[in-house]
């Protein structure tokens, strides 16, 4: 380039040139380069000569002005010393190189500026006659971005109710092997109302359908749900208003308890507060003791409680200071276990996004741990992200061929991508024909 750019040069000044550019290539070979003025012209024929020509003529025609009434012809800048350029000025004003006629270079870049500022003061009425019809267009686009806005609105909504009725059926499918799984209708009415539903979230209709007709599709499929397994909604809706209860209850409960243990101490332990620079042992203490009694409280089925002490566990594991590499060693295998059992409470409350999270900080302390890999495919499957369940459950099985829990869930994997993939084959013939 450096060289095309130099010989561009040199043909300004004469007819032909050469010039060499050293170092070419994988050899390093020198080329020439080589071309006449002619040649340049040509190529610019198109690309500049053409506008330039037609510019000129534009410029002529807005001021009125006729070939022979030219007199004198101001030029400025570097281009138009390039004599195939100032000959394309003189065909277009009618002046040969035979006419007494020389152009004229008494002006500079500024006067480029001043008299564009000229044609800004000119054009003012034109801009005032404009404003009204500005401010027409404007009314019209807010118009319509606001009319965009209620669109979008209206989008999210029926998004939000389409997930909720792809999540009930979701669940209703999988409660056969639960708690309350027994109370589930076996009648074949039941396995068809959840396989029509299904098919209707990935038709035509559904996607056309306005965000009023899938208010009323998710009122008929409660109604319709209820009407067949009232039963195990009722349950499970007593055992949630159950253990909202104890929860409540506990909560009293171990309020009471940290207010009378920080009575007897003398002090009030409250983990936001706490900016001890206690020994690592006894910061350890407290760590384990949070986790072991989230530990018994998830296994008397209490998971919010258990995921606010795993939290409250972590929070004092960032609290050591001056650790050794031994001791940085067992802080990490002890956060591990934390986030991968905050993972599980999450999990069993239905907080997939804290779950998931959970087992991100997880795979960051290791990203080979099976536990963490086949807890967030279980949040990705519930989530009905099948694509990347089914990878982080063969990375665990690569790690850990034998584990049944990983087995069964590809399996659940398998088949969830399967339907998909013949709803949407199903689709595409709607579609395409």
């Amino acid at each position: 380039l450096e060289g095309c750019r130099k010989l561009k040069h040199l043909l300004s000044m004469l007819p032909e040139n050469t010039v060499t550019v050293e170092n070419i290539g994988k050899n390093e070979t020198d080329v020439n380069l080589s071309c006449t003025r002619e040649l340049l012209k040509q190529l610019c024929q198109e690309n500049v000569i053409d506008k330039l020509k037609d510019m000129i003529e534009l410029a002529m025609e807005k001021a009125t002005v006729v070939v022979g009434d030219i007199e004198a012809v101001e030029i400025t800048g570097g281009g138009l010393r390039i004599p195939f350029i100032q000959e394309t000025i003189r065909n277009v004003i009618g002046k040969g190189e035979d006419d007494d006629f020389v152009f004229s270079r008494s002006l500079d870049d500024t006067s480029l500026a001043f008299g564009a500022s000229l044609v800004g003061i000119a054009a003012e009425e034109d801009s005032q006659m404009m404003d009204v019809e500005r401010n027409a267009n404007r009314a019209q686009l807010l118009e319509k971005e606001v009319a965009l806005s209620q669109r979008d609105v209206q989008l999210l909504r029926k998004d939000e109710l389409r997930n909720q009725i792809e999540a009930h059926i979701l669940e209703l499918r999988s409660a056969r092997h639960s708690k309350h799984g027994s109370l589930l209708p076996t009648s074949d009415e039941f396995t068809s109302y959840l396989d029509d539903t299904d098919d209707w979230l990935f038709s035509e209709e559904c996607d056309e359908s306005t965000t009023e007709q899938m208010e009323a599709k998710w009122n008929a499929v409660q109604s319709k749900t209820q009407e067949l397994c009232g039963e195990y909604l009722a349950a499970k809706r007593d055992e949630a208003e159950r253990k909202d209860r104890e929860m409540e209850k506990e909560a009293k409960m171990a309020a009471a308890a940290e207010a009378a243990e920080a009575a007897m101490n003398g002090d009030e332990e409250v983990e936001d507060h706490d900016n001890r620079r206690l020994p690592t042992k006894r910061r350890m203490e407290i760590v384990l003791k949070n986790k072991n009694e989230a530990n018994e409280l998830i296994s008397d089925g209490n998971y919010r409680h258990a995921a606010a002490r795993y939290a409250k566990a972590l929070t004092h594991c960032t609290k050591f200071f001056d650790l050794s590499p031994t001791e940085e060693e067992e802080v990490k295998q002890v956060k591990l276990s934390l986030y991968l059992n905050s993972a599980l409470a999450y999990i069993k409350l239905e907080k997939m996004n804290n779950a998931y999270q959970s087992c991100n900080d997880a795979l960051k302390l290791d990203r080979k741990n099976v536990k963490a890999l086949y807890r967030r495919a279980t949040v990705l499957y519930h989530t009905s992200k099948f694509d990347d369940a089914m990878k982080d459950l063969k990375a665990a099985e690569k790690l850990a061929p034998n584990d049944k829990a990983v087995k069964l869930l590809q399996r659940l994997v398998d088949k969830q991508m399967a339907k998909q993939k013949k709803k949407e084959k199903t689709m595409a013939q709607k579609m395409f024909g």
